[in-house]
């Protein structure tokens, strides 16, 4: 069913209560075997009013709440209600420690922050510190009797847009899981993500009878994005509260058929047997970020689900998600059409998405092939980062570009390749090493379960090459054995001078790999001469 293009986040919530009341919305799946499912109509009764019940609570245009749980509706409804209001949700990390919390919802501002009960002892702790914080509403993850959140909604009166809202007021808040210092908060409008959701959608359009999966944590963009286009689509929307194994299969089992996940999610599928594989095969899409795909789980997941669609996206929270696409048919036809390197690329621009390779130090254009940082010029790039313009001058130019802080280059037919993060590149003896390149060698070792290079100091070479490696089960490699691996393929200056072998490689809870923690053993007490 055709509808208008939005232009507030909340315009396909009223569009779809009217369209389609009775159809189902949203499935939430807190547990297995355990779930709720609301219409549009009673959904967006809820997101009303949630709305009624922030403005009696003194919410208006410009204001914050906060919400911290795992995945919850409470989240993306708290959401729709605040950007009816004109005011912003600021989504926290569940997994933060009590100190990181008192930072994230005093910085944000938040005047009413919704706190899922396993959280609630946390919050208890700091409650003295959170002084900004005028109302704290516990939500449970079943919505069972003496659920505060159920009774505050039923309690509010139904609130409707507000006339004074603008596709230019910000409307979420996320927290960038910066590299160093505290994170910053990303401020992100309605019509950066009205944008977002047209543009990222573009080529692989939900259809009739399917079902979204939303397991991606909402306090990532690749969560709270990725579930507006379910919401744009009108169609029915299935959350998990976790991403784990048994409830992203009770999902599948339940219908849902499309996806967003971390590529660790593959892996532990393939290797779960059998019965897991032929379970996952339902997926019409399988959708793919933030963090690399090793080459050899891609040509596994591809051989195991030919019928799928993968898509691989690469993008940043301050564009509001994605911002190139590596579509399922450039999967299937890289290696046919002579281009497997392809496959380890981040595709292309989405629509409205224009990208070029700088050179950080002179900041003049490269041509293509040429390695350099990537700048991002977009109607979804944010408004700024929340209380922080100084350091939002350093990365938006004057031309509206943004300095992503990763290098990478665009190959004579768009492909972009992202190598590195600026500040992660290895500079040895006057040479530029991108460590992906030595990744994506040593990632074909038939011991190698997963791998993450890095710098380390060097007195003569200022870095040398380090690389991090995980082994498969019931597999051995020794550290000459995997120099030498490298070796063949690799020019020596590139290849690891050392190798370490630990037994899983350090993550943060969106799956990208923690090089900065790999790094600090190493570097605790230097001056870093490089960047």
């Amino acid at each position: 069913m055709s509808a208008p293009d939005p232009t507030f986040v909340d315009d396909r919530v009223s569009h779809w209560a009217e369209h389609l009341p009775d159809a189902p919305a949203f499935t939430y799946a807190p547990s297995p075997g355990q779930s709720r499912t609301w219409t549009w109509r009673e959904w967006e009764d809820r997101v009303r009013r949630c709305a009624g019940g922030l403005q009696a609570l003194g919410v208006g245009r410009g204001d914050v709440v906060g919400f911290l749980d795992k995945n919850h509706p409470a989240c993306v409804e708290l959401s729709m209600a605040a950007a009816s209001l004109g005011a912003a949700n600021a989504i926290v990390n569940w997994r933060s420690a009590g100190d990181e919390v008192d930072y994230a919802v005093n910085d944000s501002g938040a005047k009413v922050l919704l706190v899922g009960s396993e959280l609630m002892p946390t919050v208890d702790a700091i409650r003295d510190r959170l002084t900004k914080v005028e109302k704290i509403i516990e939500v449970t993850p079943d919505g069972a009797e003496g659920d505060e959140y159920e009774e505050w909604l039923r309690a509010s009166q139904r609130v409707l847009r507000q006339d004074d809202v603008s596709p230019d007021d910000v409307c979420l808040v996320m927290y960038s899981s910066g590299t160093t210092g505290r994170p910053k908060g990303v401020m992100l409008t309605h019509a950066n993500m009205v944008a977002h959701t047209l543009n990222a959608h573009h080529g692989w359009e939900f259809e009739p009878g399917d079902k979204s999966m939303v397991s991606m944590p909402l306090f990532h963009v690749g969560g709270s994005s990725y579930v507006l286009f379910g919401i744009h689509d009108g169609v029915h929307s299935h959350m998990t509260r976790d991403p784990d194994g048994t409830s992203l299969a009770g999902a599948i089992l339940n219908g849902a058929n499309r996806t967003f996940l971390v590529p660790a999610v593959l892996a532990q599928v393939l290797q779960a047997g059998p019965d897991a594989v032929k379970l996952f095969g339902a997926l019409k899409t399988y959708t793919y970020g933030a963090a690399p795909m090793p080459p050899p789980l891609l040509r596994a997941a591809m051989e195991a689900w030919p019928e799928t669609d993968f898509i691989q996206v690469y993008g940043l929270t301050e564009v509001s998600g994605v911002a190139t696409q590596l579509h399922a048919e450039e999967h299937r036809t890289a290696i046919a059409a002579g281009h497997p390197e392809w496959l380890v690329s981040a595709g292309r621009p989405i629509p409205g998405v224009e990208l070029k390779i700088v050179d950080p130090a002179s900041l003049e254009e490269l041509p293509a092939g040429e390695h350099g940082e990537i700048w991002l010029r977009t109607p979804q790039l944010f408004k700024g980062y929340l209380g922080k313009p100084e350091e939002t001058a350093e990365v938006i130019t004057d031309e509206g570009w943004f300095r992503t802080g990763d290098m990478g280059k665009v190959d004579a037919d768009g492909f972009v390749f992202v190598e590195d993060r600026l500040k992660d590149m290895i500079i040895s003896g006057g040479e530029n090493i991108y460590s992906p390149e030595v990744e994506r060698v040593l990632a074909e070792h038939p011991a190698v379960a997963e791998v993450a290079i890095i710098g380390v100091p060097d007195d003569t070479w200022g870095e040398t090459v380090k690389a991090v490696v995980s082994l498969k089960p019931d597999t051995s490699a020794t550290e000459d054995e995997l120099i030498a691996f490298c070796q063949e393929s690799l020019a020596r200056f590139k290849c690891p001078k050392s190798v370490d072998v630990i037994e899983a490689l350090p993550r943060n809870p969106t799956g990208k790999i923690l090089k900065r923690e790999l790094r600090k053993p190493y570097w605790e007490g230097r001056e870093r001469a490089v960047n």
